[in-house]
């Protein structure tokens, strides 16, 4: 007996697409379904011509129609892709512009995205236009945005960000991560990304890797090619990264701060004013007086300081003795002057740095290391603050 359409179509409505991470019944990607006694063929409906995800969306759908064919006599599944009409475009816009479970917003017509190719120009319009809200500062959004800060170059809170990402997202949560460190982004290096962010229209889809969604000024320049940039050009980049892209409802948004107080810090301040700020600092006390001043910017800003990280706090020898080589107390120093909690040390371990270079964080590359379980600590220590403020219309004193 074959299935019936209701049947095929209920085996596959919680299947994801990778990169929207969303089921394609919510999505409405689910096309035409012939079911017959020797093969059931699937449509599904992509957003765009060469859509990254289709390949292992595809596989997904046949795997989750075998397995349902194990059970029983379904016949041998086929997938058919087919590229969404405008309509159907304007259909996914809607639903996409929507909190999961909640009614989709009407959003203006789909139109050609301008991606940002010029050499070292801003980002074009991407649609900014229309007026699409912050998601993040929606009253109700569950997700907590971490700005990772220092108060200079060299600490490692590139590769402290990337592996605290990777680790909240083995923990089930749900990650992004801006690279906001527009003058020297390193994000996508560090998490292997290898191919740019898709466009719906004029929607930005950020990649995923390793569970982790991604944007960084990295995708629109060449690596060779400086960002000289004045702060308005700066403010922009960093809004349309912020609202004409699409991260869904992540549990935490991670933002790879520039070293030092400057625009990006800033404009972060006045556009995301829930950010919560952690500040990485090395373990002397030199470095500690400079991760302050970051700090206090933070606090200039109104920006809640959750705790500090200390990076490179030692170095673990063959003779299983831990060894500090850049001193110690300066990540005790800095939180006991902030009042604010040392979330973690992280040790000097050169797989960081390896995995770093190759594009495999050593939180999946070696996850039974050392510094592979320093991160899992830290992703509970961070995860175990909870938000710095709560933000619910029916706790508003009137």
């Amino acid at each position: 007996m074959s299935p019936s359409e209701a049947d095929v179509r209920l085996a596959i409505s919680s299947v994801e697409d990778p990169d929207l991470r969303r089921g394609l019944a919510e999505l409405g990607m689910i096309g035409r379904i012939e079911a017959h006694r020797r093969r059931t063929t699937v449509e599904i409906l992509v957003p765009a011509q060469g859509w990254s995800g289709a390949d292992e969306l595809a596989e997904r759908v046949t795997s989750e129609l075998s397995a349902a064919r194990a059970g029983g006599p379904w016949p041998e599944p086929h997938v058919d892709m087919r590229v969404m009409t405008d309509v159907e475009r304007e259909e996914l816009l809607r639903r996409l512009s929507a909190p999961r479970g909640g009614e989709p917003a009407r959003v203006a017509p789909p139109t050609a995205a301008k991606l940002p190719h010029t050499p070292g120009g801003p980002p074009g319009p991407i649609g900014h236009e229309e007026g699409r809200p912050n998601r993040f500062m929606i009253p109700g959004s569950r997700t907590r945005v971490i700005g990772i800060s220092s108060g200079k170059g060299g600490v490692g809170k590139s590769s402290v960000t990337v592996n605290l990402a990777v680790a909240l997202s083995a923990m089930g949560r749900e990650v992004g991560v801006l690279d906001a460190d527009v003058y020297g982004f390193s994000v996508p290096g560090m998490l292997g990304v290898e191919r740019d962010p898709a466009a719906i229209g004029d929607l930005l889809v950020p990649p995923v890797v390793h569970g982790v969604r991604v944007l960084s000024m990295g995708f629109f320049v060449p690596d060779d090619q400086p960002v000289i940039w004045r702060g308005p050009m700066l403010h922009k980049a960093l809004e349309q990264f912020l609202v004409d892209a699409y991260w869904g409802e992540p549990d935490y948004l991670l933002i790879d701060m520039p070293p030092g107080t400057g625009d990006v810090a800033l404009s972060l301040g006045q556009y995301l004013p829930r950010t919560e700020v952690v500040v990485v600092t090395t373990p002397q006390l030199a470095a500690q007086r400079v991760a302050q001043r970051s700090a206090l910017a933070a606090r200039t800003l109104k920006l809640p300081v959750r705790g500090v990280i200390e990076n490179m706090s030692w170095f673990t020898g063959d003779d299983s003795k831990r060894y500090e080589l850049f001193g110690a107390g300066g990540g005790e120093a800095l939180s006991q002057s902030l009042g604010v909690p040392l979330l973690g040390k992280l040790p000097f371990v050169t797989e960081v740095r390896h995995a770093a270079d190759v594009g495999v964080p050593v939180a999946v590359s070696d996850p039974d290391g050392e510094a592979a379980g320093a991160f899992r600590d830290l992703a509970k220590q961070l995860d175990s603050l909870g938000p710095s403020r709560i933000y619910k219309s029916e706790l508003a004193v009137r």
